[in-house]
């Protein structure tokens, strides 16, 4: 019982830690970011490293515009994609510097399941197209409902640019 209760107790305190000498790392020249993909045609990644030296931008979750509330989930999405691509730019960024996503999507029918296919329409005109082969690493969740009535889609989004492009 007793070592049942230390492993506990060592496993609660020590959860999440990370050991790490960042000293080192301090004066390290930027590298790339590298993203490795299951596949060439994977709709994300499976894993990104960021190097030191990299800032992040952080966005919450981006909902359309109440024009598009009427719209279908492609067209919801792809007007969120676009509000994505403006804030990224405001912030120094792009949607090739996109390293995680979250997808939240909900069901245009009470009841019914997420148009995954039609939010993936205009994920593929915005990640891993020609113009910008970059993916994000994504996960996407049906929800039981969003913000307002007739939102079906909202999006959050982490960038990582050198933090040296961001210097003002």
């Amino acid at each position: 019982m007793m070592r049942v209760l230390a492993a506990s107790l060592a496993s609660l305190v020590l959860g999440g830690c990370v050991i790490a000498d960042v000293t080192e790392m301090a004066h390290a020249p930027v590298g790339a970011i590298q993203r490795v993909y299951a596949s060439p045609t994977a709709f994300y990644a499976k894993h990104i490293i960021i190097p030191p030296g990299y800032a992040t931008i952080r966005l919450p979750g981006i909902i359309p515009d109440p024009e598009a509330f009427s719209g279908d989930t492609e067209r919801q999405a792809e007007n969120v994609f676009a509000k994505i691509a403006a804030a990224l730019k405001e912030a120094g960024a792009g949607e090739g510097d996109v390293v995680a996503m979250t997808v939240f999507l909900a069901a245009p029918t009470p009841g019914g399941n997420m148009d995954f296919d039609g939010m993936m329409r205009a994920y593929g005109r915005h990640y891993g197209s020609d113009a910008q082969p970059n993916r994000p690493v994504r996960s996407t969740v049906q929800v039981a409902g969003l913000v307002r009535p007739g939102i079906l889609v909202e999006v959050e989004v982490t960038a990582a640019v050198p933090a040296r492009t961001l210097a003002r």
